[in-house]
């Protein structure tokens, strides 16, 4: 028999200054039996940052042609598409294709550097990549902030970032690894 997806509950409060977006979102996450606690948060903590009111979760782990979170337009194209972790090459160039903008939040500390070392001449051809690793010490701090039902605020900055569920405020550090090309 399967394992079922755990259901988490988050109510996430975004402050993004730099925005000037200020939303609460009610957010249901469900986190596959694979994954853990932090890629769920890197999930979550990637929403507030791109959040928008047609940003949503995909598919990401379980599907190669959808992403971990998306944004599309009234049409249906792909504005932004986001994945977490460290996905295969080819699945980065194909979201490439069918997106006007991808983004990878890396994670892991050597293994992501690794990752990134292998993948990164391939990865300058694609115009449309950025990329930016979470350093392993931010993404444990924000892993000990789930909770099946949560209450989590995020506010950000000038390049801060900082998420919160009351008791424990967690600073976020990103690398820019690979920016996309200048327009």
């Amino acid at each position: 028999m399967a394992i079922k997806a755990t259901v988490f509950k988050a109510n996430l409060q975004i402050a993004d200054m730099e925005r000037h977006y200020y939303q609460d979102h009610a957010l249901t996450l469900a986190r596959h039996p694979s994954e853990t606690d932090e890629r769920l948060m890197v999930r979550l903590l990637a929403f507030a940052l791109h959040a928008h009111e047609y940003l949503e979760f995909g598919q990401g782990m379980t599907a190669d042609d959808e992403a971990d979170l998306w944004l599309k337009d009234l049409t249906g194209a792909i504005e932004l598409w986001i994945d977490v972790g460290l996905p295969d090459e080819k699945l980065i160039r194909k979201a490439c294709g069918r997106s006007n903008q991808v983004i990878v939040y890396t994670y892991g500390g050597r293994i992501a550097e690794m990752w990134f070392a292998q993948n990164s001449s391939q990865f300058e051809r694609l115009k449309n990549l950025t990329v930016i690793n979470l350093p392993v010490e931010t993404t444990r701090a924000i892993a000990k902030l789930a909770q099946r039902t949560m209450q989590v605020q995020c506010t950000i900055q000038d390049g801060q970032v900082w998420m919160s569920d009351g008791n424990e405020s967690v600073v976020v550090e990103r690398v820019i690894l690979k920016a996309p090309a200048a327009a």
